[in-house]
């Protein structure tokens, strides 16, 4: 059984480092009282020289007030001097603060200069200025006695000697007590000193302590959570175990309850032979990249992701019951994208799922429910997903016919394109159109494009549904070209999945397609909706191949989903399109408006066309106009259409124009 070690005890406090912080303090104390003694200091100065003046030693006076100011602004220079923070920077900045208080207190023992060595009829003043500047110096300079000593023991001794020299019983008794008042007051500043080196360790101490506890408190909180995560969590894939994925999902039922959920079971097809012929490890370094591959696919949708057991993996998300395929699109989405999680180690897997959809049930029994859509799947053969709700039948019918006609529909030509147009907002010129697929299944009735796509790629026809798509769109150019008028020479643009984007040869297709028709590259727009899909080098290849052969790249629904300011860093984006819901209604949305304007002025600013979609109302159509947007389409212009209505719809602008 895995165990954190004990916590350690505290470590002994570094007393060299503590010695510096200590240090340190007393320096910041020392600056900020010395800045608050320099006024006295210059008052005291300022009347010493006025009565020096008084007493008629005009030049001697007004010299000696000019030698105390210079020492003053020196020490208040080196106050606000900054200084290195380290022990010989703090060291240093100290010994300049004793040296300058040494030069202003030897600036005061000049003071006999200025009485006559103490028997002129001022000595009683110079005397109270002399011990009182001396005890304020004491007073002030607590935090470093060298300072204040370095201040009062050249104007001290002076007075002494000269009141000894002048010689007389009370100018000897006199200068004796200038001695003792000299040695009180270094005796107060030393104790001061070590009052305040015993303040600061105590506060470094408790510092430091503090820090080191709290560092405690968080590896104890750690090892907790590590303990946690490895009760929960599966040793090989990080994922929630079996245990620790029950209480997951169970206590998200407990929090959103009377929603509906959904439960997917994946079991991975092949992966007994992986074992077999590459051996245990490669099985383990398989389920790891499965393991990966399964959170990145599913970030953003909040699901809880674990590992049931072996090669099987479960998925517990939310269900929106309004979407009722969502599930089965996820699904086979996943099961598409399994080869590229596979691409490194060489493997080629597919993937069976199960899923259940339910409202308030219980997980255990969530798990058998998808366990028999899964044991359902599998009997199916490789890449299958079911369903356990009543209309899995009928979806899979539908699913089955669409893959069943889809060659035929191609071959019958069914499956049409229709366009809708793209105008210049100053003008209401056509700009270009786009190439909408549609497709009226005999059965079920209009079909969505991305069904079609979908089913493509599931049974190996994408490749040849992207080939049909240029060739329609090549032969609508020309006939574009033909009729002439507004249409002539306006490119038509037309949408590429991700999927196919990342595997299929793009790039080739396309490009070769319009070689052999003999179309210009310059004609065609290929719109793409920026997703994780497109970060890989072959889509990104070739996307610039397509730039470099001349066709326009477009970002479709920018600022939705997985669009974002990154994708306009790729030097081959041309156009964006902002998405139809920030232009609806923009008129009454001010949030709309500062994004709407926003993206025009970023693609202003890169040279990049800025294309607004869903435009249905003047008024949409006015705010667009007034942001500087130069493009649009929308219903307020034209519906999708089949080409010759498209053409026709054109002619009666031109007549009505006219």
């Amino acid at each position: 059984m895995n165990t954190s070690p004990p916590p350690q005890p505290l470590a002994a406090i570094d007393q060299t480092l503590l010695s510096r912080m200590v240090r340190r303090d007393q320096l910041v104390m020392l600056r900020r009282t010395v800045q608050s003694a320099i006024p006295i200091n210059l008052v005291l100065g300022v009347t010493a020289m006025l009565v020096a003046i008084h007493g008629g030693l005009i030049v001697q006076g007004v010299l000696w007030f000019v030698l105390s100011l210079v020492a003053n602004l020196l020490r208040r220079m080196l106050c606000r001097q900054s200084f290195e923070d380290s022990a010989s920077g703090v060291e240093r900045q100290l010994r300049r603060m004793v040296v300058a208080a040494v030069a202003s207190g030897g600036v005061w023992a000049l003071v006999p200069w200025l009485c006559a060595g103490y028997t002129s009829d001022q000595t009683l003043f110079y005397l109270v200025v002399v011990c009182g500047i001396c005890a304020g110096a004491v007073s002030y300079g607590i935090a470093y006695a060298a300072v204040p000593i370095g201040f009062i023991t050249p104007p001290l001794l002076t007075t002494a000697v000269c009141l000894t020299v002048a010689g007389g019983f009370d100018r000897s008794c006199l200068a004796a007590m200038v001695v003792v008042y000299y040695t009180g007051l270094v005796r107060a500043a030393m104790q001061s000193e070590r009052g305040i080196r015993s303040g600061c360790r105590l506060k470094n101490e408790a510092t430091a302590m503090a820090a080191q506890l709290g560092e405690a408190h968080d590896a104890l909180q750690k090892s907790t959570r590590r303990l946690a995560v490895r009760a929960s969590h599966d040793a090989l894939t990080g994922l929630l175990n079996r245990e620790g994925f029950t209480q997951a999902a169970t206590r998200r039922i407990g929090e959103r309850p009377g929603r509906a959920h959904c439960l997917f079971l994946f079991d991975l097809d092949g992966f007994k032979g992986v074992n077999d012929a590459f051996g245990h490890q490669a099985g383990d370094h398989v389920l790891q990249d499965v393991a990966r591959w399964l959170e990145r696919e599913l970030d953003g949708l909040q699901a809880t992701v674990g590992r049931w057991g072996g090669d099987e993996f479960v998925v517990f998300c939310d269900h929106d019951e309004d979407r009722a395929q969502a599930p089965a699109a996820l699904a086979q989405s996943l099961i598409a994208s399994l080869p590229g999680a596979m691409a490194s180690s060489g493997s080629h897997m597919g993937m069976s799922v199960g899923i259940a959809i339910s409202r308030d049930a219980d997980v255990v029994h969530m798990i058998s429910l998808a366990d028999e859509a899964l044991y359902e799947a599998k009997r199916a053969g490789r890449n299958r997903c079911r369903i356990v709700d009543d209309a899995l039948n009928k979806r899979l019918a539908v699913r089955r016919d669409i893959e069943r006609d889809l060659q035929d529909a191609m071959a019958a030509r069914a499956i049409r394109l229709w366009y809708q147009p793209i105008v210049s907002l100053d003008t209401l010129r056509v700009h270009s159109l786009e190439a909408l697929l549609r497709w009226d299944h005999p059965r079920h009735g209009r079909m969505p494009p991305e069904q079609v796509i979908f089913a493509a790629a599931g049974t190996g026809l994408a490749e040849a549904l992207l080939r049909y798509i240029v060739e329609e769109v090549c032969a609508a150019l020309r006939e574009l070209d033909a009729v002439g008028g507004d249409l002539a020479a306006v490119p038509i643009a037309l949408n590429v999945s991700p999927r196919e984007m990342a595997q299929l040869a793009v790039d080739r297709l396309v490009l070769g397609s319009l070689e052999r028709e003999g179309i210009a590259a310059r004609r065609l727009k290929i719109e793409i909706t920026e997703e994780i899909a497109l970060d890989t080098p072959a889509a990104r290849g070739c996307l610039n191949a397509l730039a470099a052969g001349g066709v326009t790249i477009v970002v479709d629904d920018f600022g939705v989903g997985y669009s974002s300011l990154a994708s306009l860093r790729d030097h081959y984006v041309r156009q964006v399109k902002i998405d139809r819901s920030f232009v609806a209604g923009l008129g009454g949305s001010s949030g709309n408006r500062v994004l709407v304007n926003a993206i025009v002025q970023l693609g202003r600013a890169l040279d990049i066309e800025v294309v607004a979609e869903g435009i249905e109302t003047v008024d949409e159509l006015d705010v667009l106009r007034t942001l500087g947007c130069r493009l649009g389409q929308g219903y307020h212009f034209a519906r999708p259409a089949p080409l010759p209505e498209v053409v026709a719809w054109a002619a009666r602008r031109r007549t009505a124009t006219a």
